[in-house]
């Protein structure tokens, strides 16, 4: 659902006598504006409602990473002492 922007900005008075028009184009071409000062968009219905209801077959993200993230059976773990080294400036005892 990606438009690109439209080319024509349709003034008010343009929209009022050409709705079918403009209506026609946002199925066909995408999102119409309308308008200079205050601009409005035309936008198909099916388009509006992809944009602005919540995504029910998604899963909620902690979700999805306690499901899919592997839970660290069978790799090694990495060696935590660290060899001796030497720090300079250091007091001796």
């Amino acid at each position: 659902m990606s438009y690109p922007h439209p080319d024509k900005t349709w003034t008010v008075a343009e929209a009022k006598a050409r709705l079918s028009e403009i209506l026609r184009l946002a199925s066909e071409e995408g999102p119409q504006q309308i308008g200079t000062k205050n601009t409005y968009v035309v936008v198909p219905a099916d388009d509006w409602r992809a944009l602005t209801q919540p995504q029910t077959d998604r899963m909620p993200l902690g979700k999805w990473l306690t499901s899919t993230v592997t839970s660290g059976e069978g790799i090694p773990a990495p060696e935590r002492a660290e060899p001796e080294r030497f720090i300079p400036f250091q007091e001796a005892n």
